[in-house]
């Protein structure tokens, strides 16, 4: 497995780190500042277009979708000829701010992270030679990477360049927490900051914390109690082989987590509070009581930032010449 590092992402700007005390865990979230307008209007097509999955039914929004905080609201997503996935799929929005993508961290950022969806035969099950055939087939795309990219040949490493500049973009600012952190006491209610004081004292912060509250480590997810579950999902040790590595998983953030249910890998858990009693009793040894448990939940609601909001994009028609694949062939 390669050596994960903490990959740039949206950095704060200044007058954001001012206003936050250097002994707070978290930080404020900045908003995206985009400085290649047209490259990130590409990637949002691309982001958007089912072309790119063999059915023609699935695109990238399928799994993450915007509208739903970036998640599918599945327990596992469902991909090419309805096929149940291995695992949940973890949000889009602040995905820039991970150390790398995907639960067991197999790809370093999100470009690579692009590629592998539309191959995944259980996801768009498409083929990356023929996905690229599909949009070469297509004037509008082949005027828009010549624009872009400079290149009259659209590769896929121009594809997956462009949908990333466009995730990168879907940072969720402006959260009630985050205005609190820089200032505005009143942003947040006595009792929300209260379960933000309990987030602290017993210890969810070791994992949970920096701008995302998470994304930044890979962790084992059970270290107290064993976690139980039918899915069949290793996580790291899928990838290195190493008994010491299984059931270790990437951390997922707590921004928007509101919205992004159900929980954890496996998508077993619907309610925001009971994976709270499940996080503290198996990572934490700590058995919370009710009160406890509303209190770091409403604390955790006030992580919902601003949804990304733009005009969805009219995707380039297909001509008489383009592939279309058969549905569910």
């Amino acid at each position: 497995m390669r050596t994960l590092s903490l990959m740039a992402g949206l950095c704060l700007s200044a007058g954001a780190w001012a206003a936050v005390p250097a002994s707070e865990p978290v930080q404020p979230i900045a908003p995206a500042e985009i400085t290649d307008p047209a490259k990130v209007e590409l990637g949002k097509q691309l982001f958007f277009d089912p072309r790119l999955s063999r059915s023609g039914f699935i695109s990238c929004n399928s799994c993450h979708n915007l509208s739903m905080g970036g998640s599918d609201n599945l327990p596992t997503s469902i991909g090419h000829n309805w096929q149940e996935g291995p695992i949940n799929s973890p949000t889009v929005l602040n995905s820039s701010l991970n150390l790398a993508q995907f639960w067991d961290g197999r790809a370093a950022d999100l470009k690579e992270q692009a590629a592998g969806p539309i191959a995944n035969p259980k996801e768009m099950a498409f083929t990356h030679i023929l996905a690229i055939d599909v949009l070469r087939s297509i004037p509008q795309y082949r005027e828009s990477f010549k624009q872009v990219y400079k290149v009259d040949e659209i590769t896929l490493d121009a594809v997956t360049d462009a949908i990333a500049e466009f995730e990168k973009t879907l940072v969720t600012p402006n959260s009630r927490f985050d205005k609190w952190l820089k200032g505005d006491k009143n942003a947040i209610t006595k009792v929300e900051q209260e379960g933000y004081d309990l987030f602290k004292s017993i210890g969810c912060v070791a994992c949970h914390n920096g701008p995302a509250l998470g994304g930044n480590s890979f962790q084992k997810m059970g270290l107290v109690e064993p976690y139980k579950t039918e899915n069949p999902a290793e996580g790291v040790a899928g990838l290195t082989g190493k008994d010491a590595d299984r059931f270790k998983f990437k951390v997922p953030t707590l921004r928007n987590v509101e919205l992004t249910y159900p929980y954890f890998h496996d998508g077993a858990y619907w309610k925001l509070e009971d994976s709270v009693d499940v996080m503290a009793r198996l990572q934490l040894g700590r058995k919370l009581s009710d009160d406890e448990i509303g209190k770091i939940t409403a604390f955790l609601k006030t992580l919902t930032g601003d949804q990304p909001s733009f005009a969805l994009p009219i995707l380039p028609p297909s001509t008489n010449d383009t592939p279309i694949p058969k549905p569910f062939e």
